[in-house]
């Protein structure tokens, strides 16, 4: 797929940017997705399990599934995370020299069953708010939200504020609130609440901001949403060296955190 001449402006504009068309192929969808019900069953193929995390196997199936670091614990997850594809994109949109993958989230949203409420929605939040102690200020970083099944309307998409990531300021909100809603945040004199959806065939991303205000609502369709959220840095970044713990431990173990895009950058700011 072409990476489209409009990523960079609208990354740069709105704090992010949605690919609509498939960027890996569909083999290693399919393969990523045999993995994600193998972790969730806690059958891991690597022999590890991934890091603690919200969700573990035998939790309750219909709260919203988060586990943490799940290429630790499968090959077809791994495979997947460090496909060059993605970074490719990543480094045009951004116009970084450098792509890292430094964290990945496994996400899955289980539908409503007859209309019974569920604590599945997330709050809309910026992701600086939980990263900020473990990486310098001014570092460059984002997410992309990885889907491997179709995302309708109905699917609890992710959602963004357009243009939020330029908004000084703004608290930075919380991913477990079941609110959902903007009457939380004061914006700033001028700007207005203008939120989009990511919907996008499987195989297909969207990419945020670390400020950028972003949430999504209830699965109401008849599938689980199915994703991976992965958290990249770019050349411009560096983790905090007091702090190179939690979030930030596995930053040198290129197995965990492959360089999907350039060549390994050490120093701050190159």
């Amino acid at each position: 797929m072409q990476i489209p001449d409009t990523a960079k402006d609208s990354y740069s504009k709105n704090g992010f940017h949605i690919f609509k068309e498939p960027i890996v192929d569909k083999e290693r969808v399919q393969n990523a997705l045999v993995g994600m019900d193998n972790v969730r069953a806690g059958k891991y193929d690597l022999g590890k399990p991934p890091e603690e995390s919200p969700w573990n196997p035998g939790d309750d199936v219909n709260l919203l599934c988060k586990i943490e670091q799940p290429q630790i614990a499968d090959r077809a997850i791994a495979e997947l995370i460090r496909s060059p594809e993605i970074g490719e994109f990543v480094a045009t949109a951004t116009g970084a020299k450098m792509v890292q993958v430094w964290w990945v989230q496994l996400l899955y949203k289980p539908p409503i069953f007859k209309n019974e409420p569920r604590t599945t929605r997330v709050g809309w939040h910026h992701d600086w708010t939980y990263w900020k102690e473990f990486w310098e200020d001014g570092s460059e970083l984002l997410t992309a939200w990885f889907s491997l099944k179709d995302v309708h309307a109905e699917s609890g998409a992710m959602k963004f504020v357009a243009g939020s990531h330029l908004w000084e300021g703004m608290d930075g909100g919380d991913f477990y609130s079941q609110r959902n809603t903007s009457d939380d945040f004061n914006l700033p004199p001028g700007k207005n609440w203008n939120e989009q959806l990511a919907l996008f065939p499987a195989g297909c991303m969207s990419i945020h901001h670390k400020l950028t205000l972003h949430g999504s609502g209830e699965n109401t369709s008849s599938k689980p949403r199915r994703s991976f959220a992965l958290h990249l840095r770019t050349d411009k970044s560096a983790p905090l060296l007091r702090r190179r713990e939690n979030l930030t431990k596995y930053i040198d173990d290129m197995d965990i955190c492959p360089i999907i895009f350039g060549e390994k950058v050490d120093k701050a700011f190159a």
